[in-house]
């Protein structure tokens, strides 16, 4: 901090006249400045992208899975039997989710910018945390299952391949499983175990060096989660659990 004007003509006043030592310290009452804690970052990954079906060769080819193999770089996604698409879904809900933790002070930075492209790659997706240097990561879809099938889990890396995985991963999803709970919204009866999911097979928790989970939020092939997902009130409600999750995560809730 640059020292004031005043300040210095005071110091020089004091040592012509011989008073130096404590009678030329700078006054206590100047105040001091600290400066501001940056906002914590949060990555949100919205599943696929509106393009990825036009483009078929681009999301077929293979990049790293993150344990030694391949996967496609990223497919289409599921869709109601009406035709609502994952990615909107996914892209909405991510939206919604930004602006509640934007307003409580958060940075947030999205895998792709809208639902009109193509990609990016799951093994770019899984990067994207420690490249916006984030505090937590969250990627958000819906599930394709069978239609008497339904509830919501969280996905997380396992067996863990870096610290991140081991432990700050974990709690970020018990934080999320609780926080969807809380929204009214009912484990999965069809994969996983208490609502959440070990997975070795997924690129975009592979590759994650910062605490990253995958929330697979209902099914859409599921007439009643279906309805939920297409109408905004359904979206909101998802939007308003996952930020309550995060903000838990990070220390903020309340």
């Amino acid at each position: 901090m640059r020292t004031p004007g005043w300040v210095l003509l005071l110091v020089a006043a004091l040592t012509a006249t011989g008073c130096t030592g404590a009678a030329a310290a700078i006054p206590a009452d100047v105040p001091a400045t600290t400066p501001a804690a940056a906002p914590p970052v949060v990555v949100l990954d919205p599943g696929h992208n509106g393009r990825n079906g036009a483009e078929p060769a681009a999301i077929r080819r293979p990049v790293p899975d993150g344990r030694g193999g391949t996967k496609a770089c990223n497919t289409t996604g599921t869709a109601t039997d009406a035709g609502y698409p994952e990615h909107a879904f996914a892209f909405d809900v991510a939206t919604r989710v930004r602006q509640q933790l934007s307003a409580a002070g958060v940075q947030v930075v999205l895998t792709r910018p809208d639902d009109d492209g193509v990609g990016p790659c799951v093994d770019e997706r899984g990067r994207a945390g420690e490249v916006a240097d984030a505090a937590a990561v969250v990627s958000i879809h819906a599930d394709g299952a069978a239609p008497g099938a339904s509830g919501f889990h969280v996905a997380y890396s396992a067996p863990p391949l870096n610290p991140a995985q081991a432990g700050p991963a974990l709690q970020l999803a018990h934080l999320l499983r609780d926080s969807l709970r809380a929204g009214g919204f009912p484990d999965s009866d069809y994969i996983g175990d208490d609502a959440l999911s070990a997975r070795a097979d997924l690129a975009g928790l592979n590759h994650a060096t910062r605490p990253t989970v995958l929330v697979e939020c209902a099914n859409m092939r599921n007439a009643e989660e279906a309805a939920l997902v297409s109408a905004p009130e359904g979206r909101a409600r998802y939007a308003a659990a996952i930020a309550e999750g995060v903000l838990a995560f990070l220390g903020r809730e309340g």
